[in-house]
């Protein structure tokens, strides 16, 4: 009793229980609109919104000059240091500002250009372009309040802003799906996310008093130097990656058709779900506690408390969702969804993988280990295309699903065999 009243008392147990209590609401919105989106848009429908998802991804890193990492170990830094917490607060703000208003004119003006490049010449979603343009400065300064909180080491605010923007995105999403079908899905994608930003904004105002720390006169150019490093790894990731996807998704396509594509979405749309977990557990909590650590034992120690705890979880938590993979596809979409149950076992294993290797990557990033990042960044990227390009030939769309598993195995590999000095 005492050893179960010892873990229910530490801080990673209390995070991950409100972080937990986010994720069920988030697969609990996830369940509603996914189903539908199965009722209402159907399979090929699916392919089109998870076109518009990859291309969100990468958008996402640009409006915010990948700076969202970079932005959590400085707030960690220098948190107890007013003068640079300040600059850090305005330089970036101001930056960001600016980007949002150019990145407005290109997709406004350029919307029909971007409709033809996501979805096809057989589709006319430029509408959604021009609303995207004036959401996404909105979206790119809420995501700011959140790296700064974050920073700042209130998990539970971040988490807070997580589950009431859940919330907002389920009825939004209701309200457009139900009514607009595939266009109502697409323009939830761009909408949801900028609604985020009074929620963001409440929090972030009570830590920091908006209009006293956004002033010109903080702006300085050595911040923005500082954060480049960040920005080169999350826009290579974060631009790379979705663009391969794309790529992939569009080969898929033109090999098996587009309900294949639509399926494919499907699964990965399933995996995103359980992934939530995992995904910020580790930039909620253990980034910030990466960042701070002071030498190699105190980063193995951060390791090793993952694999120790979140790991296992996750492992056991994936083992019951593959005994119930029928259950859930009818659950969250329709019967004629039914061969995606056929692609749990090889996702499921590709994400236990990436899961695995997942905190070891977040180092790069602790740690600014730029150029290392890049290149094993850009490796596992070809590696995952030229391998999925080849697999489809043999296996169908399952030769996409193997090739993630063996492009997760070698990059595990390769980043065990990089941080062996942290690890072991």
């Amino acid at each position: 009793m005492k050893f179960v009243k010892n873990i229910i008392q530490t801080q990673l147990f209390k995070i991950s229980s409100l972080n937990s209590l986010s994720v069920i609401l988030k697969i609990g919105v996830g369940l509603v609109t996914s189903k539908l989106l199965a009722v209402f848009v159907g399979p090929s429908g699916m392919a089109l919104v998870g076109n518009l998802r990859n291309f969100m991804t990468s958008l996402e890193s640009i409006s915010t000059l990948g700076f969202q990492n970079g932005i959590v170990k400085y707030v960690v830094e220098s948190k107890n240091d007013k003068s640079n917490f300040q600059k850090i607060i305005a330089t970036v703000f101001i930056s960001l500002l600016l980007v949002g208003i150019v990145l407005c004119g290109i997709l406004f003006f350029f919307a029909i250009y971007w409709s033809n490049q996501i979805f096809g010449a057989n589709y006319n979603y430029s509408f959604v372009f021009k609303v995207l343009a004036l959401t996404l400065p909105w979206y790119a300064v809420s995501l700011y309040f959140v790296a700064v909180i974050n920073g700042m080491g209130k998990f539970k605010k971040v988490i807070w802003i997580t589950i009431i923007g859940n919330v907002i995105g389920l009825l939004l999403s209701l309200i457009l799906i139900w009514n607009y079908k595939t266009l109502g899905a697409l323009l939830a994608i761009v909408v949801s996310p900028a609604l985020l930003f009074l929620v963001s904004f409440y929090f972030f105002n009570k830590e920091v008093p908006f209009l006293q720390a956004i002033r010109l006169r903080f702006f300085d150019f050595q911040i923005i130097k500082n954060l480049s490093s960040y920005s080169l790894m999350a826009l290579v990731s974060s631009i790379f990656g979705p663009l391969v996807f794309l790529a992939i998704r569009k080969n898929v396509i033109a090999i098996v058709g587009i309900d294949q594509a639509g399926y494919w979405e499907t699964m990965t749309r399933i995996s995103s779900y359980y992934m939530l977990f995992a995904g910020t557990i580790l930039s909620v909590y253990f980034l910030p506690k990466l960042a701070s650590a002071k030498n190699e034992n105190e980063t193995k120690a951060v390791f090793w408390s993952y694999y120790k705890s979140i790991l296992p979880l996750f492992i056991l938590g994936l083992t019951l969702i593959y005994s119930l993979r029928f259950f859930i596809v009818e659950l969250l979409f329709t019967k004629d969804f039914l061969p995606v149950a056929s692609m749990f076992f090889w996702q499921l294993i590709g994400d236990i993988l990436k899961v695995a290797f997942l905190i070891l990557g977040y180092q790069f990033f602790a740690k600014k280990l730029t150029v290392a990042f890049i290149i094993f960044e850009i490796a596992s990227l070809a590696v995952l295309y030229f391998l999925s390009n080849y697999l489809i030939h043999f296996f169908g769309i399952q030769g996409v699903l193997i090739a993630q598993v063996l492009d997760n195995l070698i990059y595990l590999l390769v980043l065990v065999v990089y941080f062996r000095k942290y690890l072991f």
